[in-house]
Formats: structure tokens, C-alpha cells, sequence
């Protein structure tokens, strides 16, 4: 079967990890969000991108989901000592990247072409693709104002209460070479458990209407999120946060809908969203339960297709 996923964040990472394990390189293409990236300390970095990346190569730090395992931070402790901002940690393998896809970037070359060389010097060998060659900048309305979505997400702790959310650029961004053809030749599309705000909003933005079935993998478990600010989003938007409203967010593209065993009596107002339902543990704690659930979820498309 051949399958495209759009993800971000670690859950995002996690789910494409285990597809990646149980189809082969032409049968999955994953478009990741470019909505969080942004310039610091004169680099273009790519946190999603990045983090999706590492995860596949099997470079992530496993403590963190994010960033690289075995990570020093000679260059951090020194730029702190200097003045320089230190707000938003980088390693000194992870610099490596970031300066030379900002050199590249310099020279003119896309970015779906360097992440595209990236993993392969990565060993990455299905489809990574950016939502997008143009930026997009997702910006955080708040009480205390409109927040970059870094300045927001890290270096506020996501402290500030969420009004709303915008994805400046996004009116003049097309999907990244490559995306459109990966949507047109699936036979379905997923999308992993990531933050439906931030993460998701964003791709869907860019990439508009699709035509293929789409299921969705809850980021919500019995109403929290293992990672990440979705549920608090959730919460000051107004809306309980829960599968339900997960499935919600996404009623009018779904087909079919995978939330966690935890919430199984909910599962009966989901299908009523005229979506198909299926319930099964999708808490990823191991490499094992990421292909359990890549398989579960594969299946279940297959049944329900």
C-alpha cells in the first residue's frame, strides 16, 4: 500500500518511524511541517524537519525524541559565556546541520533539495519532504500578544494563554517538489499523532484539498498529551481536549479515526462524525509498539479502503 503522512513534533516523528519499518521506500513519502522553523543565532533551523529526520536515521535522543543522542554542547556553553541568546539549546552535531543547510540555503538551493541530501548522507532512505519550499511562520495569539511559535513553545514554556493561531506566508506557499506527486499516487494519507494546531493546520494549509482517504491517529490519550502543548491549546480555545474533539477537528477530511484503548467509550460519538473507528494502544513507548501501531493503522486502512 502506498501511503503518505503528514507529520511534526515527536509523536509525528515516532508513527513515521514505525510506517518506515513496514513499508518499503517507495510506498511512503512524508511531508513534514515547516511552520515552526525560524533563524537563531544567523541559522535556519528546522525543529520538525529535523526531528522527523533524526528519528528515521535512528539519531534521535531517546530521552528527548528530539535532537541527537550521544550530543555534546562544547559550541552551547560557550555562546552562553559570550552573551549570546541561550534560550533554545542547540548541540554541537545538531549545529552542523543547521550551518550548513543555512549555507546552502544562502546559495540558493531549496530546502526539499538539502533535506533530500541530508538524509541521504542520514541513511534515510524513504521520502522526507517540507510542507514547502516558501516559509511559513506560525505565529501564537495570546493574551500577551501575537508570539513566534519558538518564542512561544520554548523560550515561554508555552506559558501564555493560546487565543488563536495564524501561518503567516501561507497564502503564497506551495507544496514542496515532489509533495503533490506523493499525494496524487497514494492510495491514502495519514495523519500521525501531531499537534492538530501547529503541527497539522500548517501542511493542511499549503497542500489544500485532498482527494484520497485520510485517517487520523490521536495525539490525545484519556485527554492529555504525552508531549507537547495540544491539550492545554485545547483547553483555553474553549474546546475539552479529548479524542473526540481530535476527531472533530478533522471531521470533514477523515475517513477513519485511531484513538487509544483508554478511550474506547468514546468511540461511539466519534463514528457518529461518519467516520470509521478503530481502538487500539497507540502509546508509542518503544521501537516495537511504534510498528504495532504503523501495522494496526496500515490494516485498518486497508479494511476500511
Amino acid at each position: 500500500m502506498r501511503i503518505t503522512a503528514l507529520a511534526g513534533g515527536v509523536g509525528g516523528a515516532k508513527l513515521a518511524h514505525g510506517l518506515a519499518q513496514i513499508l518499503l521506500p517507495e510506498n511512503l513519502t512524508i511531508i513534514v511541517n515547516t511552520g515552526d522553523d525560524f533563524e537563531h543565532l544567523g541559522l535556519y533551523i528546522c525543529p520538525d524537519l529535523d526531528t522527523v529526520c533524526y528519528t528515521l536515521a535512528g539519531m534521535a535522543n531517546p530521552e528527548t525524541g528530539w535532537g541527537r543522542a550521544g550530543e555534546t554542547w562544547n559550541a552551547m556553553t560557550n555562546l552562553k559565556r559570550l552573551g549570546a541568546p541561550d534560550w533554545f539549546n542547540l548541540g554541537d552535531s545538531d549545529l552542523a546541520t543547521h550551518i550548513e543547510r543555512t549555507r546552502r540555503l544562502k546559495e540558493g538551493q531549496t530546502l526539499s533539495q538539502i533535506m533530500r541530501d541530508f538524509c541521504k548522507a542520514w541513511g534515510v532512505k524513504h521520502a522526507v519532504l517540507p510542507m514547502s519550499d516558501q516559509p511559513v511562520r506560525t505565529i501564537v495569539e495570546t493574551e500577551e500578544g501575537d508570539l513566534p511559535f519558538q518564542e512561544y513553545f520554548v523560550h515561554r514554556r508555552c506559558e501564555p494563554r493560546v487565543q488563536g493561531f495564524r501561518f503567516e506566508g501561507v497564502g503564497a506557499a506551495e507544496p514542496a517538489c515532489g509533495a503533490y506527486e506523493a499525494l496524487q499516487s497514494a492510495e491514502a494519507v495519514i495523519i500521525c499523532p501531531s499537534n492538530p494546531w501547529v503541527s497539522i493546520d500548517p501542511i493542511l494549509r499549503v497542500i489544500g484539498e485532498i482527494d484520497k482517504p485520510v485517517f487520523a491517529v490521536s495525539p490525545i490519550i484519556g485527554g492529555q498529551t504525552v508531549k507537547g502543548p495540544a491539550a492545554k491549546m485545547y483547553r483555553e480555545l474553549g474546546i475539552e481536549p479529548s479524542a473526540l474533539a481530535v476527531a472533530k477537528h478533522y471531521r470533514s477530511l477523515l475517513t477513519g479515526f485511531v484513538m487509544d484503548s483508554v478511550d474506547a467509550q468514546l468511540a461511539e460519538e466519534v463514528q457518529g462524525l461518519n467516520m470509521r473507528v478503530f481502538v487500539t494502544n497507540t502509546l508509542m513507548k518503544s521501537l516495537d509498539d511504534r510498528m504495532q501501531l504503523a501495522k494496526e493503522v496500515v490494516r485498518f486502512i486497508g479494511e476500511a479502503i
